[in-house]
């Protein structure tokens, strides 16, 4: 998919640098400037230019984005969003190129991206993992106590039918059913090649669909695809008694929600208001603010402004 003119100006370039391992969705966690900064650096950049933000190309990491828009406004930043920017391909070479300087992230995928073999799943040992394998210029500020992740589901039906229960009862169907996801999903640990690893899975056919959005979604639900890959806090799961297959291997790590920036824009006064919202959101209200966008149709901004002003975030 062609990406719209402003954002190939935006990321112009970048491209041959995105030719790195893949991103698995989402998860949150606990943020205090208390509990250590879980940071390469500390605090020596400078905000008082502004900065901008990016995120990626799904409805959560939009709110986010927005999320900590609002929350840097508050503290005086002068802040820029650019959403939807596309996948962790795209994304975080635009971050080292100096594109952007601030990212909605997610401990354990980002760790999966920047170290596949490392195997920390505990929060704090996945942040000081992600504190070594960072890129020079970059680092992660204290993850947030909201939550999210990865996950597979299946219809009622469809469990029923071949006996589904964990990602383990899929390798008794090799070859019959079809896994619909994002497109980077196939060649990603967390996805088609994690399940063939971890789990043995071999998948009829693979569907690039979207990311947890309608396209996947209604695939499921018309039976284009048995197999969906799908958010945590997504709430159309429980609205359609969808099942969600359990991980006994622990293919899916924990993904608390992080800030990654860089060393260039993160001052305290960065540090302090983006603290100050991973302390509040948590992941049930996160699962709110996703389902305002997904399904009653609002604008992400819209929702993040007013969940800010509610909790007393901004003004």
């Amino acid at each position: 998919m062609a990406l719209p003119m402003n954002r190939r100006a935006l990321l112009g370039g970048l491209f041959a640098a995105a030719s790195v391992p893949a991103l698995a969705a989402c998860s949150g966690g606990i943020t205090s400037l208390d509990q250590g900064s879980g940071s390469t650096g500390g605090g020596s950049g400078s905000s008082k230019g502004g900065l901008t933000i990016g995120t990626a190309n799904f409805t959560e990491n939009q709110v986010l984005g927005y999320l900590y828009a609002a929350v840097l406004q508050e503290a005086g930043v002068k802040v820029k969003v650019r959403p939807n920017l596309g996948t962790r391909e795209i994304v975080i070479p635009a971050l080292k190129a100096g594109d952007i300087d601030l990212l909605p992230e997610y401990q354990g995928a980002l760790l999966n991206y920047l170290a596949p073999k490392d195997n920390s799943s505990e929060p704090g040992t996945m942040q000081n993992a992600l504190t070594l394998a960072l890129p020079a210029g970059l680092q992660v500020l204290p993850y947030s106590q909201a939550a999210d992740s990865d996950c597979f589901v299946v219809t009622r039906a469809t469990a029923r039918k071949y006996g589904l229960s964990t990602l383990a009862d899929l390798a008794k169907q090799n070859g019959k059913l079809v896994i619909g996801a994002a497109p980077e999903v196939k060649k990603r640990r967390v996805g088609a090649v994690g399940l063939q690893e971890v789990y043995g899975v071999e998948f009829k056919e693979f569907k690039s669909l979207d990311s947890d959005g309608p396209l996947v979604k209604g695939a499921l639900k018309k039976g284009d695809v048995d197999v969906a890959n799908l958010f945590t806090t997504d709430t159309d799961i429980a609205a359609n008694d969808w099942v969600v297959l359990a991980d006994p291997k622990n293919l899916i790590p924990s993904q608390h929600i992080v800030p990654l920036i860089a060393d260039r824009k993160a001052d305290d006064t960065v540090r302090k208001a983006l603290a100050r919202l991973g302390n509040v959101l948590t992941t049930e209200q996160l699962t709110q603010l996703n389902s305002q966008v997904d399904n009653d149709k609002k604008d992400p901004e819209d929702v993040a402004n007013a969940y800010a002003k509610e909790k007393g975030l901004t003004k």
